[in-house]
């Protein structure tokens, strides 16, 4: 790949500084009770500083985050333009699905805090990420739930009258909100869970209105969810298991911050494209690693013939050793969540290293990724076990 001169690039840098502000609860009443509130919505100014960083961490296999980026861009783009919503009409409405742990939430609230560093010239009160409380918002008094969205959304709108303000809107587990109404039309359901699928969808009819707002909804279980609600989402996007790559880069980041903090002896790692490399100057025979077992990648082929053979120094052979044994625990590592991955690193050092390797300074990966791949094998033996229950 031929690199681009920076005098032949366009730059966008933004400059910006994270808060430390707290995150702030929001409430309604409900009931024939005056005196009983509840937490419907949590409101937090961005950028965040707890959530710096946290864009770059999620890793899909296809462009999900640029798509969702160029996605918003294609909005404001079309607001500014006064196209006629009641011909080219869009909803600001965004539904990622799938498995549990794997990083639809997070997902989430990084592109808020992305949303807030990319458009802060054009907000300049900036942009508040609002998370709505969706069991809160079913009452024990029946009828009330409904009003009860009525309520929590009045507080949406009344802040997205302001258009100095960018609002993204975060709905999670959005099917306990918007459980098909076929199940309280047929009996199976109670009447107010239909009142509250009703009272959501009129209001965000009412906030498609609204150019500074965007919605993000996420589910476990999207056969659970009203198909109206399907339909409104512009964008309803499978978020799965991470891949072997995905993987790779991943356990590669845990690495690295263990290096940092000092607790593995510094090294520095491969990316799983460059392993092909090894690949080409035989090392994969001499680790005595399948080939089949390394990444192909047209690029890297191209990188390897530019680089003439040389004799591996110790330090490289280290490096890719180190490297492939990494590769082959993300293979076994293939299915889990990026949330089981990344508590990976805490189960190797309780069960395997605990208490012994206080103050003895750091050690070395291969003990490392020896005990991240017991912790693995027993971690999967032991979530076999519920489901053989």
């Amino acid at each position: 790949m031929s690199e681009l001169p920076v005098s032949c690039a366009n730059l966008l840098i933004h400059v910006y500084q994270p808060t430390d502000g707290p995150i702030e609860d929001q409430f309604a009443g409900g009931g024939d009770d005056e005196d009983e509130a509840v937490v419907v919505t949590t409101v937090c100014e961005l950028p965040a500083r707890v959530w710096e960083g946290l864009w770059d961490t999620l890793v899909y296999e296809d462009d999900i985050k640029s798509r969702l980026l160029n996605y918003i861009y294609a909005t404001l783009i079309f607001s500014d333009a006064n196209i006629d919503p009641n011909i080219v009409s869009w909803n600001r409405v965004v539904l990622l699905h799938g498995p549990p742990g794997t990083g639809k939430t997070s997902l989430a609230r990084a592109l808020a805090q992305k949303l807030a560093i990319r458009l802060q010239h054009r907000y300049s009160a900036g942009t508040r990420l609002l998370e709505l409380n969706a069991h809160s918002l079913f009452s024990r008094w029946f009828s009330e739930s409904g009003k009860l969205v009525q309520r929590a959304f009045s507080g949406v709108m009344e802040m997205a009258d302001d258009p100095d303000i960018f609002l993204v809107l975060l709905i999670d587990e959005v099917e306990s909100l918007t459980a098909a109404r076929a199940g309280a039309m047929s009996g199976t359901e109670p009447s107010d869970a239909l009142r509250v699928v009703n009272a959501l969808l009129t209001q965000l009819d009412k906030l498609k209105l609204k150019r500074n707002v965007l919605i993000i909804s996420t589910s476990n279980l999207p056969d659970a969810i009203d198909s109206a609600y399907v339909d409104r989402a512009d964008i309803v996007q499978y978020v799965g298991p991470p891949s072997r790559n995905a993987i790779y880069f991943i356990l590669r980041s845990c690495v690295i911050e263990l290096i940092r903090a000092g607790i593995i002896r510094a090294i520095t790692l491969n990316n799983s494209a460059a392993l092909l490399i090894l690949a080409k100057k035989k090392i994969a025979d001499y680790l005595r690693i399948k080939q089949e077992l390394l990444p192909i990648a047209e690029a890297c082929a191209n990188e390897a013939q530019n680089r003439p053979d040389q004799p591996m120094q110790p330090e490289e052979l280290r490096v890719a050793r180190a490297s492939v044994m990494l590769l082959n625990l993300a293979t076994k590592c293939v299915g889990k969540s990026g949330r089981s991955l990344r508590r990976l690193p805490v189960l190797a050092y309780a069960r395997h290293m605990g208490s012994a390797g206080l103050g003895r300074g750091p050690s070395d990966i291969e003990v490392w990724l020896a005990a991240m791949e017991r912790a693995i094998d027993e971690d999967s033996r032991g979530r076999d076990t519920v489901r053989d229950v």
